[in-house]
C-alpha cells in the first residue's frame, strides 16, 4: 500500500495524496477506539478527552492513546505540553509523542503554531486517515479520539473509517447545548457507533469561599436529556479554576490536583467507561472484522 506523508511548511502544510486497497477498519494493536464527541463547540470537549485519557491511563493502569482529530482547532499540545515534531519510524509511521503516561497525535504538532489550517474536505479526511493509520501506536488499550464538534462530513467519515466501540457525548446543562448534543448522538446512532453516555460538564460552579454552589449554566439538564434518550449518564465536572489553568500549563487537573473532587468525578468516570466497554464486549461476544 503506498502512503501520504505530511510535510510541514512555513505556510500552512502539505499532503502527497495515496490510494488506498482493501484493509480491515480496525487499528492494528489497538483494542478499543472511544470518540468525545460534542453537537457544538466550547463545551470543554478537549479538556475532557484529555483528563479522561490520562484517568484511564493512571488510575486504570492501561495503555492509552489520545487522538486529536480536530483538525481546525488542535488543542492537544497546548493541553498536554507536546513540545516538537513526532518522529518517524522505519516503516515510515508517526511515532506519537509521550505525556503524562499516554501517546498522542495531532495536526498541531506537525504544523507551525500559529499557522492556518485551511483545507478542504478532502484534504482533511487525507491528514486524518494519516494521523490513525500512519501511527505507530504499539498496543493500546484504548485510543481516545477528541473528535471535531458538530456532526459533519468529518465526524461522520471518521466514525465510518474507524472501527469505533462507542461514543461519548459532552455537552453543558444549558438548553442549546442540550440540543446539539442530541443532534450528536442521533448522528452516532446513524453510523450504528454505541453511545457510552452522556457527561454533563460545567455542570455548577463551586464558590471558593462559600462553597455554595452556582448552577450558571442551569441544572441536571444532560441527567434528564440521558434519561429521555435511554442512555447512560457518566457524570458531572463542576466549573473549576484548576481545570482550566491545568489547560493552558499543560498539566491536567488529574496530575496537579489527583485527590481534588474534580479529579474524583474524572476518575470516576473513566472507570464507568472502562466497565460500559466490557459490557458491550460481552453483549457482542465478537466483533466481526469489517473490510473496505
Amino acid at each position: 500500500m503506498n502512503r501520504f506523508i505530511i510535510t510541514t511548511t512555513k505556510k500552512v502544510g502539505a499532503l502527497r495524496s495515496y490510494s488506498v486497497g482493501a484493509k480491515s477498519l480496525k487499528l492494528e494493536g489497538v483494542k478499543d477506539i472511544i470518540a468525545v464527541a460534542s453537537g457544538k463547540g466550547g463545551v470543554g470537549k478537549s479538556t475532557t478527552a484529555v483528563n479522561l485519557a490520562v484517568s484511564l491511563a493512571n488510575k486504570c493502569q492501561l495503555s492509552v492513546g489520545l487522538l486529536d482529530a480536530d483538525v481546525y482547532g488542535p488543542s492537544i499540545p497546548t493541553m498536554m505540553k507536546l513540545h516538537g515534531k513526532p518522529d518517524v519510524s522505519e516503516g515510515n509511521k508517526m511515532i506519537p509523542i509521550m505525556n503524562h503516561g499516554v501517546k498522542c497525535i495531532s495536526m498541531g504538532s506537525l504544523v507551525d503554531k500559529d499557522a492556518p489550517i485551511v483545507w478542504r474536505g478532502p484534504m482533511v479526511m487525507k491528514a486524518l486517515e494519516q494521523m490513525t493509520r500512519g501511527v505507530e501506536w504499539g498496543q493500546l488499550d484504548i485510543l481516545v479520539v477528541d473528535m471535531p464538534p458538530g456532526t459533519g462530513d468529518a465526524q461522520i467519515s471518521m466514525s465510518q473509517r474507524l472501527q469505533l466501540s462507542g461514543a461519548l457525548i459532552i455537552s453543558t446543562p444549558q438548553d442549546v447545548a442540550l440540543m446539539d448534543a442530541r443532534r450528536g448522538v442521533k448522528m452516532f446512532s446513524k453510523v450504528s457507533v454505541p453511545i457510552l453516555g452522556l457527561i454533563e460538564n460545567m455542570s455548577y460552579f463551586k464558590c471558593p469561599h462559600c462553597t455554595k454552589p452556582s448552577y450558571i449554566f442551569g441544572k441536571g439538564g444532560a441527567r434528564k436529556t440521558a434519561e429521555e434518550m435511554g442512555l447512560g449518564f457518566v457524570g458531572e465536572i463542576p466549573l473549576e479554576e484548576e481545570i482550566r489553568s491545568g489547560s493552558d500549563d499543560g498539566v491536567p487537573v488529574v496530575i496537579s490536583h489527583p485527590n481534588s473532587a474534580v479529579s474524583q468525578a474524572y476518575g470516576d468516570v473513566a472507570l464507568k467507561i472502562v466497565s460500559r466497554l466490557h459490557e458491550l464486549a460481552a453483549d457482542q461476544q465478537f466483533r466481526p472484522e469489517i473490510t473496505l
